[in-house]
Parts: structure tokens; C-alpha cells; sequence
């Protein structure tokens, strides 16, 4: 058996920018997501604060130190310009390696969205 367990987490970033005009995805500044173990085009769920919408896209790397939090696509229906979101990415494991596993979760500053 496989256990779907929460492997990364940016808590607390600040929506940056929302482009409809786009195929899909979320930018995220390069500096989070090494920070964060997420990779690029790595599946994420993101989670609104603001309004409570909660989906599901993969991620394109952003300008290293820029602070860009951008949902592109139908994402960019979801959240506004200003609101707060959590990007989390899960792994499969089993059980005994779910056991010892330590997530990698980073607090990044809302103003500015940098560490």
C-alpha cells in the first residue's frame, strides 16, 4: 500500500500576477521552489486563503529573487492579485517510509515573497 503524503509546502506567499491568456500552470519564483524541494512541472495544490478555492496545476520556474507568485490558465479564474495561497506538493510512500519522512515547509515573507 501507498500512502499520498504532503512532501513540500510555500505557506503563506502572495499572488503576484493572474494570466488567463496562458496554456496552464503556476509560476513560482526559482529561489521557493529549490528552497521548497518542489521541482518544475511538478504537480501542486494550492489552496486560496482569501476566497477558500483549492485546485490543482503543475509548476513553471520563475525569475530567480523576483517574488513572482503567477497562476496562468484557468487558474488565473481562481484567485485575485493580492491573495494569499499555500502551494503544497504530495509523494507517494509506504507506510514505513511515511513513518520517518520530515516534510520541507518554508515561511516566506507576504510582503515580498522572498526567504
Amino acid at each position: 500500500m501507498l500512502l499520498q503524503i504532503m512532501k513540500s509546502k510555500i505557506h503563506r506567499v502572495t499572488v503576484t500576477e493572474a494570466r488567463l491568456d496562458y496554456i496552464g500552470s503556476i509560476t513560482i519564483d526559482a529561489d521557493l521552489l529549490e528552497a521548497s524541494g518542489i521541482l518544475p512541472g511538478e504537480r501542486v495544490y494550492i489552496v486560496d486563503n482569501n476566497n477558500g478555492e483549492r485546485f490543482d496545476t503543475y509548476t513553471i520556474a520563475g525569475e530567480r529573487g523576483s517574488g513572482v507568485i503567477c497562476l496562468n490558465g484557468a487558474a488565473a479564474r481562481k484567485v485575485q492579485p493580492g491573495d494569499i495561497v499555500i502551494i503544497m506538493s504530495y509523494a507517494l510512500m509506504t507506510p514505513e517510509e511515511a513513518e520517518g519522512f520530515v516534510p520541507k515547509v518554508i515561511f516566506p515573507d507576504t510582503e515580498t515573497n522572498r526567504l
